[in-house]
């Protein structure tokens, strides 16, 4: 095992080395620590500690993944939403924090960004259906909607 003598049976030490290395949802950090073998009352408490020291936020974790997701181009709308509740953040609090690091982000500059990065060859007028197939598809698994992509894809190309 890897745990070091003095933190093994310590699981505010655990949730501390765990929560330094990057931010986790609530439901993230009960996990692992419960995959550590720490009791479920000792996996509250330590919860309940973190909470009361601002270590743990779901609200703070959630506004900061949502604005990294779309920060980088991994994903807006839906996506965003998917990728929180698949980390255990509450629809209430996941519909808020995109909410509010979408209204930091205008999604068509985000699409023409990645457009640019990803595919800076691409011209939708002269690319064949495959190309075309390749490239929508890309942008849908983030997130975007159809209309989103087809105006960003053909506003250069009249």
């Amino acid at each position: 095992m890897g745990n070091s003598k003095s933190s093994a049976s310590d699981p505010f030490a655990a949730a501390l080395r765990l929560l330094t290395r990057r931010d986790r949802s609530e439901a993230e950090l009960r996990e692992k620590l419960l995959q550590f073998g720490f009791s479920a009352a000792a996996v509250n408490d330590t919860l309940a500690k973190c909470r009361e020291y601002a270590y743990l936020d779901d609200r703070r974790y959630a506004l900061e993944r949502a604005r990294s997701l779309l920060r980088s181009g991994r994903g807006v709308g839906r996506k965003v939403l998917l990728d929180l509740r698949r980390r255990g953040i509450e629809e209430s609090t996941a519909e808020q924090a995109l909410e509010n690091a979408s209204s930091e982000f205008d999604s068509a500059d985000l699409l023409r960004d990645q457009l640019q990065r990803r595919f800076p060859d691409f011209a939708y007028a002269t690319a064949d259906e495959r190309q075309r197939r390749r490239v929508i598809g890309f942008f849908q698994r983030r997130g975007f909607t159809l209309g989103e992509i087809f105006a960003i894809l053909k506003e250069n190309h009249d």
